[in-house]
């Protein structure tokens, strides 16, 4: 009977497994291989000026965390992420927290490119398959407080391609947010804008 019961539980826990596995390949193939041609362009924005307002900053963020620089903190309410970027991108770090990988300060007018791993931590970018055209991003720093971004294109990359890093944006401030899919011969991109 113990016997049994043990094969049970067994069989149980590696179908979980399984199906767990199954689901997040799953994911991943729904995001499609190649950016929106001119996705910008399909949202609307609704701030036209290309000065940056300073808001007024509530709560400072802190300024080292686990020993490193932290650039600015990042905010996805959809996946309930909650998470500090490190300024630093190197091995060390992209253990312990996203990195800013490329781009100005967070913030600020350009293309502020974040990377992480896709393990499954609650500060890593495993749970970003999930976001969706039109999700919100927020980016604290200590200069300009809170912005708001809006996801307006998720697509998959090849590793040497780097044309999500480009720093023309019109004027706009954005973020993309990058890890490995496909057991890493793929990148996943999540790219905002400000709203």
């Amino acid at each position: 009977m113990i016997k049994n019961v043990i094969k049970l539980l067994i069989i149980f826990v590696i179908s979980a497994i399984i199906g767990n596995m199954a689901y997040g390949m799953y994911r991943e193939n729904t995001i499609k291989d190649e950016p929106t041609i001119n996705s910008i362009n399909t949202i609307s924005i609704s701030n036209q000026t290309n000065e940056i307002e300073s808001s007024v900053i509530e709560e400072k963020i802190d300024e080292k965390y686990k020993g490193y620089e932290v650039s600015s903190k990042l905010i996805i309410p959809s996946i309930d992420l909650d998470t500090y970027v490190f300024e630093e991108y190197n091995e060390k770090t992209m253990d312990i927290c996203p990195a800013k990988y490329y781009g100005p300060e967070p913030n600020e007018v350009g293309n502020y490119c974040i990377a992480a791993h896709n393990y499954k931590k609650e500060n890593m970018f495993n749970n970003i398959i999930k976001l969706k055209k039109g999700d919100t991003i927020i980016l604290q720093d200590n200069k300009h407080g809170k912005v708001e971004y809006e996801v307006y294109d998720i697509y998959k990359v090849k590793p040497e391609d780097t044309h999500s890093l480009s720093q023309e944006t019109g004027g706009k401030r954005q973020i993309t947010l990058i890890t490995c899919s496909d057991y890493s011969s793929k990148r996943i991109i999540v790219k905002a804008v400000e709203k």
